[in-house]
């Protein structure tokens, strides 16, 4: 097969995970064998909402193994040849809360999980709280996994953000206006 692939066909770190799965079905269980994490693949309410919006790069940070084992372990499955660029990560979780956090500072939190679990994606509400913060205040998102693709979002409109791994299934993402 080699690189000379259309280009919804090649696999990257920006690939989502509803194209990968298209192009490429085999890979599925793949996919679901290199983390735990995966195995919500398998909810056909998460496999409509959040692989539509998620790349390798954001579920290999939700999975918590390097993006390029997956990329590359997903392209050598595939027949396409080793990726070497790209492949930097950059969301941490369970680092110490950064010198913004204040709990006191909380002025709204939401819990995803209900929305996430009735198939309902919350990146649209979530920005749309994000968007009424004051300089200092901070919003709370309580997911089932970290919300890279929110996170990437909200990075990119100027927030800082700030994951906890609470519990199993339960990740806290604070944000505040850099």
């Amino acid at each position: 097969m080699g690189d000379n692939q259309p280009a919804g066909k090649n696999i990257t770190p920006e690939t989502k995970v509803a194209d990968l799965l298209k192009n490429y079905p085999q890979l599925e269980d793949i996919l679901i064998d290199l983390s735990p994490s995966f195995k919500k693949l398998h909810n056909p309410i998460l496999r409509r909402t959040v692989a539509k919006v998620a790349t390798l790069r954001q579920v290999a940070q939700v999975g918590n193994i390097s993006v390029g084992h997956l990329v590359n372990t997903l392209r050598q499955q595939a027949g396409l040849s080793e990726l070497t660029e790209g492949l930097a990560s950059g969301v941490e979780v369970g680092s110490a809360p950064p010198e913004w956090f204040d709990p006191a500072k909380i002025v709204r939190s939401l819990d995803a999980r209900p929305m996430i679990e009735a198939g309902r994606q919350p990146m649209g509400t979530a920005l749309s709280q994000l968007r009424q913060l004051s300089e200092g205040q901070i919003y709370e998102l309580i997911t089932p996994f970290v919300p890279v693709p929110l996170i990437d979002v909200a990075r990119q409109q100027g927030y800082r953000c700030w994951t906890s791994h609470i519990a199993p299934e339960e990740f806290k993402t604070y944000f505040t206006k850099s």
